[in-house]
């Protein structure tokens, strides 16, 4: 290895190496066996500027195997970005550092999408080598021209979702997302081979991408594959051969290095074997130099592109659609959707509101890019004469993910990330436990994703209990930072959107039947109330002494029911709670006076009881589910199960 590209690349192997051992807690060995290629990648390839890390038509790097957030770290350092800095590295997954144990998306510049999860960040590249292939055939070139590359391991690929991943990026032919695979061939528990042989290539090359295999610390090598790799027309792999921990004498190519700081007499025999002799966390100019400079390189073409965006005549709605504000009149037609269907009232499951939906918005915010994992009539999510999202052009806003629930997830977390587009994806509620660890991420990275989980209770009838959610609302109404929206017809579905639209920090699971439901708001309000969470829908005729509150198709069930118990002199009003979230967020008083002090407190939904207790208390009446549904017509699922206007009415009957 040429000596100045050596010492750059053991100025990684250090820096890992002082910062997991000062934190007595990290992952050396994937840093110090990377650093070559890393180093030839971030000064000879990767467009970067360490002055403006976030520039548009950036590179995007993800370093899909984030427990090695010290190579990140380090590049971040070295080259210059200014806040990560040299006590950045020192505190190291400490308390209110900026370098925590694993890549944090917001959290440290640089850091293109959180990662730790093995194989989400390859999906999520996916997803961000879409959105740079769409905003291309959208705004053009001269603004849209960038890569994504992915430093990936065995774990990675090991996951299940980097299956689904590889197999839409070749379907889709990302010519612009290349995968560097660090081919160290060690888990933690020891070799790879314990657990898997899968020839890498092979899988793939089968899938569609062009593949190529190099030594990870042969510089000549991994320069003339990366250049190669720049010039295909397909997503590439590059198997990097490398040495897990290299340069320490004592554990290099073993498991032990993966996960465990080397302890102060192995850190030092490693000083002596790369003929480092600086002190911890010394950097010295033979070194920070060429970083340093290397972090500037890509200056000239940031300020080039600058240029090209100041005489754009697509410039203002390119910062706006990068921004994530939304067009001024995003919501007009979707406003007189709503006046309509308060004077009409009509019918129908909230599915097919969903779509009516889509229509009335889809055309005014072009940043709207949708899909499903192959329920698309099911769910839905095309607005018709859409184009599909598909080489060569890409100019398509639907994308037909395939059978890929995690995939699909992953990737929208992409298209969020990168910027210019907000994604949706539709697919059964109860496949949500397929996608639940990108909706889980999308959360914690605050970004604006809309999952759209149709056939939403047992109500979806004669598919079963296997596609009956029961547990699937409490479950995702506990995940932070998740707006789970459950409207009960047309005007509440259509609010429901808005907020969803508006989030741009958090993402949202809109949980829509598959049976028709009666509509429920037929009065002019004027008002999104579903940004309540909750509200009184119907108040009691007489002094309340219940009240029955209710989400989506069961809130007509819930003004049935008071209907019988009026007409039996029992005051009783219904509380629609489209947002279990929302509601959380409203003052203390809205709150309180909201759920008020009536005698008997109900609640109605086709799911379990975990979370209603917040409104009922722990002595309230919950009609709902209590295991799992059965496979019959809906009506006589709702019957079997005591889900009813007469069952709850003769439950809160009872109670009082």
């Amino acid at each position: 290895m040429p000596a100045p590209l050596k010492t750059m690349a053991d100025a990684i192997r250090v820096l890992s190496m002082d910062a997991v051992e000062q934190a007595n807690s990290g992952h050396p060995g994937m840093p110090m066996g990377m650093a070559d290629v890393a180093t030839v990648l971030w000064s000879r390839f990767l467009k970067f500027d360490a002055a403006r890390p976030d520039w548009a038509d950036r590179d995007r790097f993800v370093l899909s195997a984030g427990h090695g957030s010290m190579l990140l770290y380090s590049l971040l350092h070295l080259t210059g970005v200014k806040a990560v800095t040299i006590d950045s590295l020192r505190n190291f997954r400490q308390l209110g550092s900026n370098t925590p144990g694993h890549p944090e998306y917001g959290h440290t510049p640089g850091v293109e999408t959180t990662t730790g999860p093995l194989g989400q960040g390859l999906a999520t590249a996916v997803g961000m080598a879409m959105a740079e292939r769409h905003l291309a055939a959208r705004f053009g070139e001269d603004l849209v021209d960038h890569r994504t590359w992915v430093v990936a391991g065995d774990g990675c690929l090991m996951e299940g979702v980097s299956h689904e991943a590889i197999a839409l990026a070749g379907r889709l032919r990302l010519a612009k997302l290349t995968v560097l695979w660090d081919d160290n061939g060690i888990t933690i528990d020891g070799d790879v081979t314990l657990s898997d042989t899968t020839n890498q290539l092979a899988r793939f090359k089968a899938a569609g991408w062009a593949v190529r295999a190099v030594d990870g610390h042969d510089v000549a090598q991994i320069r003339r594959a990366l250049a190669w790799a720049v010039k295909q027309d397909r997503p590439t792999l590059v198997a990097c051969r490398t040495r897990i921990g290299k340069g320490s004498p004592t554990y290099e190519g073993t498991h032990d290095v993966h996960g465990k700081a080397l302890g102060k007499d192995e850190v030092a025999r490693t000083r002596d074997h790369l003929g480092w002799p600086h002190e911890p966390f010394v950097v010295p100019d033979e070194a920070l130099k060429p970083w340093r400079a290397a972090g500037r390189r890509g200056g000239k073409a940031r300020k080039a592109w600058e240029a090209r965006l100041a005489a754009s005549p697509n410039r203002a709605e390119f910062e706006r659609a990068m921004s994530g504000e939304l067009p001024k009149h995003a919501f007009e037609a979707l406003d007189r959707f709503i006046a309509e269907a308060e004077a009409k009232a009509p019918a129908a499951a909230t599915r097919q509101h969903s779509g009516a939906v889509l229509e009335q918005v889809f055309g005014a915010i072009p940043e709207l890019v949708g899909g499903s994992a192959d329920l698309t009539g099911s769910n839905n999510t095309y607005v018709k004469n859409t184009a599909i999202l598909d080489a060569p052009g890409y100019a398509g806003r639907y994308v037909n993910y395939g059978v890929r629930e995690f995939g699909m997830a992953a990737a929208m977390n992409g298209l969020a990330l990168h910027g210019g587009v907000i994604p949706y994806g539709g697919t059964f509620l109860v496949f949500s436990d397929y996608a639940r660890a990108a909706i889980r991420l999308a959360a914690l990275m605050g970004i604006r994703v809309i999952h759209v989980g149709t056939h939403d209770s047992i109500g979806l009838g004669e598919d079963g209990p296997t596609h009956q959610p029961v547990e699937h609302l409490a479950s995702l109404r506990a995940m932070p930072n998740l707006n789970v929206f459950r409207p009960a017809d047309a005007v509440e579905t259509a609010e429901c959107w808005k907020l969803a639209l508006e989030a741009k920090a958090t993402p949202s699971v809109l949980a829509l039947s598959r049976q028709k439901t009666p509509a429920v708001r037929t009065q002019a309000i004027g008002e999104n109330l579903s940004a309540r969470g909750a509200y009184q829908l119907a108040a009691a005729s007489k002094p309340a002494q219940a009240t029955i509150f209710a989400t989506g198709t069961e809130v007509a069930i819930a003004l049935a029911a008071r209907d019988l118990l009026e007409a039996d002199g029992i005051g009783t009003r219904v509380v629609s709670v489209p947002s279990f979230e929302l509601f959380e967020r409203q003052p203390a008083d809205y709150q309180e006076a909201l759920i008020g002090e009536t005698e008997v407190k109900a609640a109605v939904e086709a799911g379990v009881r975990m979370g209603w207790d917040r409104f009922i208390g722990a002595d309230g009446v919950f009609v709902g589910m209590t295991g799992f549904g059965a496979s019959a017509p809906d009506k006589a699922l709702y019957k079997h199960f005591g889900i009813t206007a007469e069952d709850l009415a003769a439950a809160v009957k009872a109670k009082l």
